[in-house]
């Protein structure tokens, strides 16, 4: 957990993006490696490798039957995952909530020039 609050394993957008399609499921539901793969759009090896690191902090479950052209692969978030996500999304909030909001200068206003 960084200073912020912020997961460094859920802040990479795409596991950010992973976390949040997971967690648009019913708890227990699974998305299949293909489905999950077209919705967010990466590559099967960028896919597996950010699926590793959310499975290697509890985050996502891989779970695979059959071989050859019958298997497949779902992927489901856990409470670990849903629970992280949670607190990630909190301290976001928080420090959202924090930010000034920019200050604008006036527009200056150039001096009418004389022809």
């Amino acid at each position: 957990m960084s200073d912020d609050g912020l997961d460094p394993v859920i802040h990479a957008p795409a596991r950010l993006r992973l976390m949040v399609t997971l967690a648009a499921l019913p708890d227990g539901d699974t998305l299949s490696f293909t489905r999950l793969q077209d919705m967010i759009g990466l590559t099967p090896g960028n896919l597996i490798t950010h699926l590793r690191k959310l499975e290697g902090a509890g985050y996502v479950q891989t779970d695979k039957t059959g071989s050859g052209v019958n298997a497949l692969t779902t992927v489901a978030l856990t409470r670990d995952g849903r629970t992280a996500l949670e607190r990630y999304t909190s301290a976001l909030r928080r420090l959202l909530d924090t930010a000034e909001p920019a200050r604008t200068e006036p527009a200056r206003t150039e001096p009418a020039s004389r022809d």
